[in-house]
């Protein structure tokens, strides 16, 4: 029997109807065979007196299950789930194929992947070309030993698929055939359509045979490199539905398939929409969408990257809860945190819609890259306050009618911000400063959505995020939607938008969206494209907004917010209400800011990239326009405030301090104060206008 067939199991089943356990999976990454000397039990004692429920095991260890080719060793593997057995916890079992074993490069040295700087070379994780073949015959084969031998083991409740996956800047041969056999598919094999789409006669780059087709490496033509991030994108999603079907084959009924995404890593931790993958498609492929999480902490923390991540990671499967599958508990240098913090920042997990909150990891490493990448303990593996307040967490959330009144929330979300990988990509070729690839240190697309995004928590607003291919039926369900900087659009979307306002909705768009067609060719009429009735503008030119130029904010707070990066010099057409304008002797005859009615709804262009505070005084106009209103808006600056309906179909509000004061407020609803002040009590009533002190880096919890 060949190594490929290992007794697969027949799964014809749908796995839609796959759940998450009915408690809160609380639990951290575990890796005995990284440990100094034998304590499985050890650990295992102090996880359950911390009320860990879930470890998540084997992801980084293909050359401990396998040390030479078709040898395989799972005693590791057998060791820790024996003693979860013993002690009653759940395992996730992780593929183990995103960092590749010594022996495998020595005999195919062509699975490490070539990229712009050069063939990889072994050592770091993550260096593989994942189509190659190779690649794939070994990795196919790991994965079914250990899915095999791990699948009917009564402690494994799901698999994770590889990890963090992308496409690890490929330029293979391989890639580029199957770039080519994709490009001939799309174009029906017309060369002249190809070249049209893509504008290729610019600088001689015109191809008038297949087999003519140039390296992608250095292209210097933003559409064909586009075109080429886009389908090494969809080269991840099919990697990552590859692996899910293997391990279906196997996998019990109750058994859930995740992967851990990850997101573009900004000034230092998780920022923004993620370049090399696209986040909607790929997760097409998993039962359970799951995401790794890494914020600032102590001074720093804010809670908007917890609830960015949250929020993209909930929107991956129309709304469903998710699991955190990786966050700090220590972390690197300048993250440990303050007492009170590791605390709210697992509520904020849940306040997103996490079904589960896991450490990455549980012990320090002591030797090799992430040694300083602190877990849950230090390297004395002896108890610290973060383990101690870790505990104090999971032992709150497994108390009767708590836990299980948090878990299951479903969010009812009224605003909408719409983002495109391509639009990412656009913006590195055509950086809002110049015009040309952006360069280390100029505004990136993420930046412009995280401005807006990061608006929008300061007002309470919460939001759900929808790809740039969202139809009008799921537009429709919002009463507001935000696109930020979204160059790269489709004509069926542009129609959908302009529906979508016809209808009764409120857009709002800002600076360099509709820019382009799905092919980064600029539209050749007034811009936006299709959308000048929509939102009653057009404009033919933008500048840079040069040192301290600020926004005169109509009828608005005082403040005259600075912009950055770039403005748009836009003509307002009769009608159309003029919100801001540019304070210069020259561009102020142009507007900056704008909206316009349409059928039924409203559009609103935001012409600049205006500061922080600027786009939260922006946003809020736009809200009071789009009639959201309520209690959680009532405590921007005061709160976070974060909401949903649970399992019982209470209402489930989130009072989150992030600061280092003291804050005291009115309780904006009626019912149980289920959480306070570091306890919990189910029968606690707290009344609506009932005076509320919360601590600092404390929260309060509120169902109805």
């Amino acid at each position: 029997m060949s190594d490929n067939a290992v007794h697969a199991k027949d799964h014809s089943a749908s796995r839609g109807d796959t759940r998450l356990p009915d408690s809160l999976i609380f639990g951290c990454a575990y890796y005995d065979e990284y440990m100094p000397y034998e304590r499985v039990d050890r650990d295992m004692s102090m996880m359950k007196a911390a009320g860990i429920t879930t470890i998540r095991i084997a992801e980084s260890t293909w050359s401990t299950l396998e040390p030479q080719p078709g040898v395989f060793d799972f005693s590791h593997v057998d060791r820790v789930l024996d003693a979860a057995g013993r002690f009653g916890l759940q395992v996730i079992v992780g593929t183990p194929t995103y960092a590749v074993p010594a022996w495998l490069v020595a005999m195919h040295p062509d699975v490490l992947a070539d990229t712009p700087q050069g063939p990889n070379r072994y050592g770091a994780r993550q260096i593989m070309d994942i189509v190659n073949p190779s690649y794939r015959y070994y990795g196919e084969r790991v994965i079914r030993r250990l899915v095999s031998h791990v699948a009917d083991n009564p402690q494994v409740i799901g698999y994770q698929v590889d990890n963090e996956t992308k496409y690890y800047d490929c330029v293979s041969p391989d890639m580029q055939r199957l770039f080519v056999k994709y490009l001939r598919r799309r174009f029906d094999d017309d060369l002249d359509r190809l070249n049209a789409a893509y504008g290729l006669d610019y600088w001689s780059n015109r191809v008038d045979s297949w087999e003519d087709l140039p390296d992608l490496t250095r292209t210097i033509n933003a559409s064909l490199g586009s075109a080429f991030d886009h389908f090494r994108r969809n080269q991840v999603s099919s990697y990552l539905s590859w692996q899910a079907d293997i391990v279906r084959e196997y996998a019990r009924d109750d058994q859930f398939v995740t992967h851990n995404f990850d997101f573009d890593w900004g000034p230092g931790w998780s920022y923004g929409v993620q370049p090399a993958v696209d986040h909607f498609e790929a997760a097409e492929c998993v039962d359970v969408a799951g995401v790794d999480i890494y914020h600032p902490t102590e001074d720093d923390l804010t809670g908007k990257e917890i609830a960015f991540g949250g929020d993209m990671t909930r929107s991956l499967k129309g709304g469903d809860n998710y699991l955190v599958l990786e966050t700090q508990a220590q972390g690197q240098d300048g993250w440990l945190p303050y007492p009170g913090q590791l605390r709210l920042q697992a509520y904020s997990h849940m306040a997103s819609g996490a079904d589960g909150v896991m450490y990455w990891h549980w012990h320090s490493i002591h030797n090799s890259f992430e040694t300083y990448w602190k877990g849950l303990l230090s390297h004395d593996l002896e108890p610290n306050p973060t383990y101690e307040e870790a505990g104090g967490f999971g032992r709150q959330v497994a108390q009767k009618g708590v836990g299980e009144r948090l878990i299951h929330l479903q969010k009812r979300n009224k605003v909408a911000i719409m983002v495109g990988n391509d639009s990412l990509t656009a913006l590195d070729w055509f950086a809002l400063e110049t015009g040309f690839p952006r360069e280390q240190g100029q505004i990136s697309y993420n930046d412009v959505v995280r401005r807006v995004y990061d608006a929008l928590f300061e007002l309470n607003i919460e939001c759900d995020f929808v790809n740039d291919k969202a139809d009008g039926s799921l537009l429709e369900q919002y009463a507001m939607v935000v696109v930020p900087a979204l160059y790269s659009t489709s004509e069926d979307t542009l129609r959908a938008l302009d529906a979508y306002v016809r209808k009764g909705g409120h857009l709002v768009a800002t600076l360099r969206s509709f820019v382009a067609d799905e092919n980064l060719k600029v539209w050749h009429d007034k811009a936006p494209h299709l959308l000048t009735d929509a939102f009653g503008i057009d404009y033919n030119q933008f500048t840079r907004p040069g040192e301290g130029l600020t926004l005169d904010l109509h009828g608005m707070a005082q403040t005259e917010p600075t912009c950055e990066g770039l403005i748009e010099l836009l003509n307002p057409r009769s009608g159309t209400e003029v919100l801001a304008s540019y304070d210069h002797p020259v561009w102020g005859r142009y507007a900056a800011a704008t909206r316009h009615d349409h059928g039924l709804g409203s559009a609103e262009w935001i012409g600049a990239l205006p500061s922080a505070q600027g786009m939260r005084q922006l946003l809020s106009d736009a809200a009071d326009a789009a009639g959201l209103h309520g209690p959680a808006r009532d405590l921007a600056g005061v709160v976070t405030v974060r909401e949903g309906i649970n399992a019982m179909g209470e209402h489930v509000a989130y009072l989150l301090n992030y600061s280092s004061e003291e804050v005291r407020l009115d309780s904006p609803y009626e019912g149980h104060l289920l959480v306070s002040g570091g306890q919990s009590d189910a029968q606690a009533h707290v009344g609506q206008g009932q005076p509320l002190t919360i601590g600092p880096w404390d929260l309060a919890i509120i169902v109805k």
